[in-house]
């Protein structure tokens, strides 16, 4: 894939926050705040008329721990959670046997030596990048589990999710389209994960496109960068520079 043009004024601009906007770490919370992020996602915001969201697998609170609140329209929790260009937040409830399911993933990691889970309001995460050979017990423990409660399983770069049943991120770039001040705009999203395959293809359906962040694999986006650092490269060449 080649890398993506620049941005042009009438697009609208989506990311994935972990492996996009921040390198992926051993563990969620060592993901802080960096002064670059509020200047670049700020200019941009201000080029494309507010046309800048976030979409991501951690809740809207982390996100704008993260990101210093710097992004007003986020999908968290893969669009569970949705924070409205107009600051309205849609949260999906928590399914009936999420309680139940964490108390049976949390046996499931205590046994796995390297694996932990970020809990979510309507999610769990089990992480198993400190142990990656836990990772056929894990999943299948969490599949178990998962179709037990009635609750979808979600993979992800050396994690697999355990989620409330509901939107995508696809579904949340969609809606945020129809809504000002992104409708009638070309959407481009970059992603780094499968959970992102929904975004490029709601991209793809609407005229825009997606940008793969990362190794090159099969996808549905059109480009690719190699990585967080070199988004950062790409998003400061439209927001003046770096300093």
């Amino acid at each position: 894939m080649p890398e993506p043009p620049p941005l042009a004024p009438n697009h609208a601009l989506f990311l994935d926050l972990d492996g996009v906007l921040a390198p992926i770490m051993e563990r969620p919370e060592d993901v802080g705040p960096e002064p670059w992020r509020a200047r670049v996602l700020g200019a941009l915001g201000a080029r494309l008329g507010g046309r800048v969201a976030v979409l991501s697998g951690r809740t809207l609170d982390e996100v704008d721990r993260i990101l210093e609140g710097c992004v007003g329209v986020v999908a968290g929790t893969h669009g569970l959670e949705l924070r409205l260009p107009s600051g309205k937040s849609d949260r999906t409830a928590p399914a009936r046997g999420l309680a139940a399911a964490r108390q049976e993933a949390a046996a499931l990691t205590a046994g796995l030596a390297g694996t932990f889970i970020e809990d979510k309001p309507t999610a769990m995460a089990l992480h198993y990048r400190q142990n990656p050979a836990s990772e056929a017990a894990l999943v299948a423990g969490a599949g178990a589990i998962a179709a037990r409660h009635g609750l979808e399983l979600q993979p992800g770069k050396a994690v697999i999710e355990i989620r409330t049943p509901g939107a995508s991120k696809g579904q949340a770039l969609s809606r945020l389209m129809e809504l000002h001040p992104f409708a009638g705009h070309l959407p481009v999203m970059l992603g780094d994960d499968l959970t992102d395959e929904s975004a490029f293809a709601a991209c793809e359906a609407l005229g825009g496109y997606g940008i793969l962040v990362g190794e090159p694999r099969e996808s549905l986006a059109r480009y690719r960068l190699d990585g967080p650092e070199r988004v950062r490269d790409w998003l400061e060449a439209m927001a003046g520079g770096r300093e």
